[in-house]
Formats: C-alpha cells, structure tokens, sequence
C-alpha cells in the first residue's frame, strides 16, 4: 500500500514542478526544461527529480546551477501546492535517455537511407 502513495506522490511532484517551471519559476538561466520522472524515497523525505534539458553542455551546466540556486523556492511552492506533513528534499538529475533515443534515430535514419558509414 505504501508503494501505491509514494507513486501518486511522486506523480503529482512531477506535475506540479513542470506548471511551477511553466509560470512561476523566473530565471534566466533557465533553458528549456523538461521534468521526465521522479523517485521518492519510501519515507518521502528525497525526491530525486530526473530533467531533460535541450540546449549545449553550458546551457545545462546552468540550468543546474539555477535550479541548485532556486531549490529553496521550488521546494517552499511545492510545499503550498502538495498537501505533505513534510516536503521532499529535491535532488535534480539529468535525463540522457531522450538525447540517446534521438542517438539511435539518427543510426536508425541512416541504416533505412543506405549509408554505410555509420
């Protein structure tokens, strides 16, 4: 049963992170970002946020910098929009699946046109 309620918590973190991205976190720092996942330790004190940034090394290196500044705002805004006794400390992670996925389908492109240099 646990499982079941650090998954919806999760869930719901992952949401509502992305809306406070959308509106309310003004940073210029900030690229493009996507929040593809969220683990939540059993006893709900860690989230670990998994992200998705589009842009080059430098444009991810400080968007973490940002996100490292602005934690104590983002995790305060989570804690007014998911009702928890205490809110998760956050931990951002970069995502590499989505740039390896587009990786593949390059490979895959080429393989279907005919090169052999791959």
């Amino acid at each position: 049963m646990a499982r079941i309620r650090v998954g919806r918590v999760g869930e719901q973190i992952k949401k509502e992170l992305s809306m406070i991205f959308l509106s309310e976190f003004k940073d210029p720092r900030l690229g493009f970002v996507t929040v593809t996942g969220v683990e939540v330790t059993n006893d709900l004190s860690q989230a670990k946020v998994y992200l998705s940034v589009l842009g080059t090394e430098d444009q991810k290196e400080a968007t973490l910098k940002a996100l490292g500044k602005g934690s104590g705002f983002l995790r305060s805004e989570l804690g007014r929009r998911v009702r928890l006794r205490q809110t998760p400390e956050l931990i951002f992670k970069f995502d590499s699946s989505v740039e390896y996925g587009s990786k593949i389908e390059a490979i895959l492109q080429k393989i279907n046109n005919g090169e052999t240099n791959v």
